[in-house]
């Protein structure tokens, strides 16, 4: 994307607050012009006071320098009003509108599929987010506040320069063209250089929040060391990339520096061979080093502003890249909420594919009647996950149909749906706020006696009630206050509260240990009772009671049936429940001591 296109982009967002922008514009544009009046004035009263009669096309009329003082004085409280007021709404503007595109790349991101968070870093997310709004902010309180104005200064003075005096304007002329060309080169050849500061600024974000989340790996297996030298390393590379872009930035500032010197000394040299040719007044040569002067700071603003789009085009290509990134799963113009739902679920013939050419589930049917608990069995990859996936709009399938209650589920809006849906992972996901706001993920505004229910239910409250704060008490990030059997009695608690007519359980007491797994199953017993439940579970033992099973191999549900249907088959579910059933009798009897 060009820095302009960049930059259009960066002044489309300003979305609602466009109209107050098309305001200050004209009011930059006022402001260019005034700023001219100075100059003008003084050149003119020099030549009233000198006696010497203006040669240019601006002839100071009369010989007292008074009117042209009052005039001045007028001009100058104009701009200094003008610019007040402009400055004001520039920066109440700028941080409105920041906070309004934060808040729209957050929902834009929260809505972005799984599959889009599995591959991105949220620390490079955050990063993004962050520098990319901040980006927005300083580009518009920047134009607003002065790179409008210097812009249309340009516009104004060459032009108005030219109608006074052609002669010394020519000199302006070819101080913007050596400017001109001198930035175009400095931005064309530091161009690439700068997206590979801000890839490592990246790579620093995403290293450094990498190691503070697994801060625990990091300390126990003593890492510190090395995660300090992983970072310093990335710091060492962005340096390196760094200095040549600032080496070529300062080459510009000095230029700009020798060229206020050598373009007032070029105007009085030319001024003075004028004057004495009769062809310019001694006015006209101060009004010129004050164009000069004027254009140099101008400029300087311009330069400046082109470096800051140039310094922010990586942050904000980045940012729109997120930003522009579709939702591969979104509601249908025409979806609809069909409020609570029974929980009659039907696959019929759905097929689904990752990278297009390997089936990840292949043409799987089944229904599931309110109330039955079905459970998915298989090996890692089987499709067991991607089946349930499909069933609250991860993706969508390639072929076939996923009903609930006969309609269509990409018929429904997706907080209809996934407000009909609760699921508890494998992992139980809290966030680091109170129990109380846990819970209430479920529901809103759940009040305490509700929420001491569903804990009950959930055998959660026990625990809750021994803690000081009660509901009130922090989980900690990622809810790392509590114990992992905690911390999924929480989750199912949350699932209580919501209380889906569809449930899905993820492996949801793999990772426990036996007696803890007891006191969750008996909660799980309870968050099942009444609903249509999915168990996705490599543990056979805890599906036994399950309406059905599915057993998914390649994609494909190869059997289907009860616990003993499928042991009496003998086939792929018997060989698994033989398997897992041997091992727990070897490691029994390895329990036992010899006599």
């Amino acid at each position: 994307m060009s820095l302009l296109r960049l930059y259009a982009r960066v002044l489309e967002l300003l979305g609602k607050e466009a109209r107050l922008g098309w305001i200050l514009a004209g009011a930059n544009l006022l402001l260019a012009a005034a700023q001219f009046a100075e100059p003008v004035l003084f050149g003119r009263i020099i030549d009233v006071l000198s006696g010497q009669p203006s040669t240019g096309p601006l002839t100071a009329s009369g010989t007292s320098p008074w009117p042209l003082l009052l005039a001045w004085v007028a001009f100058g409280l104009f701009t200094i009003l003008c610019g007040v007021i402009v400055a004001l709404h520039a920066d109440r503007l700028s941080h409105r509108q920041r906070q309004a595109v934060l808040t729209s790349y957050f929902e834009h991101i929260m809505q972005l599929p799984l599959t889009f968070h599995t591959g991105t870093h949220s620390g490079r997310l955050m990063k993004v987010m962050l520098q990319g709004t901040d980006a927005l902010w300083r580009l518009w309180l920047g134009f607003f506040r002065e790179h409008f104005a210097a812009i249309m200064s340009l516009v104004v003075l060459l032009p108005l320069s030219l109608y006074i005096n052609w002669r010394l304007a020519i000199l302006l002329f070819g101080l913007c063209i050596v400017f001109t060309i001198l930035t175009t080169l400095v931005v064309r050849k530091t161009y690439g250089m700068q997206n590979e500061v801000e890839e490592q600024y990246s790579n620093l974000s995403a290293r450094a929040s990498d190691a503070l989340g697994n801060v625990a790996l990091v300390q126990s297996f003593v890492r510190i060391d090395a995660e300090v030298q992983g970072l310093r390393g990335i710091a060492d590379k962005l340096l390196a990339v760094q200095m040549p872009v600032l080496s070529w930035w300062a080459l510009v500032t000095v230029m700009t520096r020798a060229s206020t010197t050598i373009t007032v000394l070029a105007i009085f040299t030319v001024g003075i061979f004028l004057h004495q040719q009769g062809l310019t007044s001694v006015g006209e040569i101060v009004m010129f080093v004050s164009f000069a002067t004027m254009l140099i700071q101008k400029l300087e603003q311009v330069v400046g502003f082109i470096n800051n789009v140039f310094m922010e085009a990586p942050r904000l290509q980045e940012f729109f890249n997120v930003l522009d990134a579709v939702p591969a799963v979104r509601d249908r113009p025409d979806a609809i909420d069909p409020g609570r739902l029974q929980g009659l679920v039907e696959f019929c013939d759905v097929s689904f594919s990752y990278d297009g050419k390997r089936p990840a589930v292949e043409d799987v049917s089944f229904t599931a009647l309110p109330g039955q608990t079905i459970a998915l069995v298989g090996s890692t990859g089987a499709g067991k996950s991607t089946a349930i996936a499909l069933l609250h709009r991860a993706f969508d399938p390639q072929s076939g149909v996923i009903r609930i209650d006969g309609m269509d589920v990409r018929g429904m809006t997706l907080t209809a749906l996934r407000r009909n849906i609760g699921v508890v992972f494998q992992e139980a996901l809290l966030f680091n706020r109170s129990i109380a706001d846990n819970l209430r993920v479920g529901k809103p505004d759940a009040t305490e006696e509700e929420m001491r229910v569903a804990a009950a239910r959930a055998q959660a409250l026990d625990f809750i009630e021994r803690s000081d704060q009660k509901f009130e008490t922090s989980a900690g990030e990622r809810g790392r206050m509590l114990s992992g059997g905690e911390r999924q009695r929480l989750s199912i608690a949350r699932a209580l509260l919501k209380n889906p007519p569809i449930l899905i359980l993820d492996e949801a007491t793999s990772a426990l240990d036996a007696v803890t797994e007891t006191r969750v199953n008996a909660a799980l017993d309870e968050v099942m009772k009444g609903r249509t439940t999915f168990v996705i579970a490599h543990r056979l033992s805890t599906i036994r009671n399950a309406t059905r099973i599915l057993v998914f191999e390649h994609g494909r549900v190869i059997e289907n049936g009860t616990f003993d249907e499928l042991v009496a088959k003998g086939g792929h579910f018997a060989d698994l429940a033989k398997a897992q059933f041997m091992v727990q009798e070897d490691a029994s009897r390895s329990a036992v001591p010899s006599a």
